[in-house]
């Protein structure tokens, strides 16, 4: 049976492309990035801000939403988006990353992955057919199949064995969304870690099935970024042209321009509110660390010209105050800042390849970054 595409490129410029993905809760702009609402909020950041720092999606993940609040319960109050507020488009993961972060928490057998909830011990049971059932409750736009995540570096017989089980996985997940409502979306993920003949394996048997879009998965898990752009470059190629690829939990700015000079479309990371915890924002001048005495006594904003307020309107002295002094408000405004960062990057980038000019764009980007800023005169 032929598989719908509601993806269309709309410009390309070498490997980059830029394009439409259609859900049935709005029309998602490519390359995107999905920031990423782990238990259906995002940390230290309202959905307001989101929505106003241009994403078109975000993600959700399945393992811990169905262990809190529940996905029958979520479904019972009208689906994530409604319960959150978030009325466009969704994408879930499949859990599959728990089946690597929470190794010392579960039992891996064919069947199935088991796990000790980390919230209170209870035994649950996660199957490609009981993850494809919890996005359907959930209700978002694109679920992902259930696979086996590998940490970087293993042996080569641990990533086969791996691929091939996630491989039977996509079989079954396929089967378990095919009454999926009109307009979702399934993907299937790529793996192989970093072995390009296992990638290669990968991608035409999960072509050999037909998936809505292909993700590159099991990366951004030990490897070198050169490593994983690697790895890109032996799996992109071989995946339908006419579908969206998501690279899954990927990455700093330099990975996603890297990422998408070798055709990715889709991101994401929890980097940008994680880091912001912790004191840092990403910048057109490169990533800054506000918890350094030098920033204690400068006046200026973050950046003058960002098209963001809180990184025109604060000053780099108060936010030092803020992250030093462990004030919530700090790591909020900082969260805010680099999705907005984030968001402003993909803009450039979408903008640079209709143009034909992604080549510069991100040559002058990383010249910024290299430059750093410079200091107050």
């Amino acid at each position: 049976m032929t598989v719908p595409n509601h993806f269309r490129v709309l410009g390309r410029d070498g490997a980059a492309r830029t394009g439409e993905l259609t859900t049935p809760h709005g029309v998602v702009r490519t390359p995107a990035f999905m920031p990423v609402g782990t238990a259906g909020a995002m940390k230290g950041i309202h959905w307001r801000d989101i929505r106003e720092a241009g994403a078109d999606i975000v993600l959700g993940n399945t393992y811990h939403l169905m262990l809190r609040p529940g996905a029958e319960r979520i479904a019972a109050l009208g689906g994530l988006q409604r319960f959150t507020t978030w009325n466009g488009p969704m994408l879930t993961d499949s859990g599959g990353f728990q089946v690597m972060s929470l190794a010392k928490l579960r039992k891996l057998t064919e069947h199935a992955v088991t796990f000790r909830s980390h919230i209170d011990g209870a035994k649950v049971e996660l199957s490609p057919e009981r993850s494809i059932e919890v996005q359907r409750l959930l209700g978002s736009d694109i679920a992902m199949q259930l696979d086996e995540c590998v940490r970087l570096p293993a042996e080569r017989s641990e990533i086969e064995r791996a691929m091939h089980l996630s491989l039977r996985w996509a079989e079954r997940s396929k089967r378990a969304f095919e009454t999926a409502p009109a307009g979702h979306m399934l993907f299937g993920i790529v793996q192989g870690g970093d072995v390009p003949d296992l990638r290669h394996d990968s991608a035409r048997a999960l072509i050999d099935i037909g998936f809505h879009g292909y993700a590159v998965g099991g990366l951004a898990v030990g490897e070198p970024q050169e490593v994983m752009l690697a790895m890109i470059e032996e799996a992109v190629p071989i995946l339908p042209q006419d579908r969206p690829h998501y690279l899954m939990g990927v990455g700093t700015p330099d990975d996603i321009l890297g990422a998408v000079a070798r055709g990715i479309d889709m991101f994401d990371c929890v980097m940008p509110t994680r880091n912001g915890r912790h004191g840092h924002a990403f910048t057109r001048f490169g990533t800054l660390n506000l918890r350094n005495a030098r920033h204690a006594n400068d006046p200026r904003p973050l950046d003058e010209e960002s098209d963001w307020p809180s990184a025109r309107n604060y000053s780099r002295a108060y936010l030092h105050h803020l992250i030093r002094s462990e004030e919530a408000l700090g790591a909020m405004l900082l969260s805010e800042i680099n999705i907005a960062y984030y968001q402003s990057l993909m803009r450039g980038i979408r903008a640079a390849i209709a143009a034909g000019t992604f080549d510069d764009f991100r040559a002058m980007t990383r010249e910024g970054w290299a430059r750093g800023d410079l200091p107050p005169r």
